[in-house]
């Protein structure tokens, strides 16, 4: 037996199809700027955790030598990099060693610090301050509201000049 009635084929009509997009294009709009937002934090938090391993291999180093390594000029654009490698711990760093921050005995004996970080001379810059007795450390964060920003100047005003904008300090306490 023959039926006239037609097969009727369930689909999605056009609004609502409409509809599912604009709603995953709001959650999509909502998600993301979250995501980009973490991956600057933790840019940011790669530099702060940088900084103070760097600070704590400052802090070796007078203990051996009773003063903070030299500052040495890197040129325009490119503050000052660290003169305390080599046989006697003044020599600009690295000094031919596998390491970025050994002195004494060779040049090579104590090891402070095995690698710099990469932005070492270019977006970190370290200065000495009152005569070796001091240093400042300081570099640019992403996130310019960083509640971090505001303590780190607090911290180290007297040895740290010159901050502004997105500097995140670390100074010698």
């Amino acid at each position: 037996m023959l039926s006239n009635n037609k097969k009727h084929k369930e689909a999605f009509t056009l609004v609502e199809l409409l509809v599912s997009i604009a709603i995953i294009a709001t959650i999509i709009g909502l998600a993301l700027p979250n995501f980009l937002g973490a991956r600057t934090r933790a840019r940011d938090a790669r530099r702060k955790g940088e900084l103070n391993q760097l600070k704590t291999a400052l802090q070796l180093y007078y203990n051996d030598y009773k003063v903070y390594p030299a500052s040495q000029n890197g040129g325009v654009g490119k503050l000052n990099y660290i003169a305390g490698c080599g046989a006697d711990g003044d020599t600009l760093c690295p000094a031919g060693c596998t390491v970025d921050f050994a002195a004494g005995g060779t040049g090579c004996d104590t090891v402070y610090m095995t690698r710099f970080p990469g932005e070492l001379g270019t977006s970190m810059f370290y200065n000495i301050a009152n005569g070796g007795a001091d240093f400042c450390l300081k570099g640019s964060l992403e996130n310019v509201s960083d509640a971090e920003i505001a303590t780190s100047w607090t911290r180290c005003s007297t040895k740290c000049s010159g901050l502004s904008g997105s500097d995140y300090a670390v100074c010698s306490e």
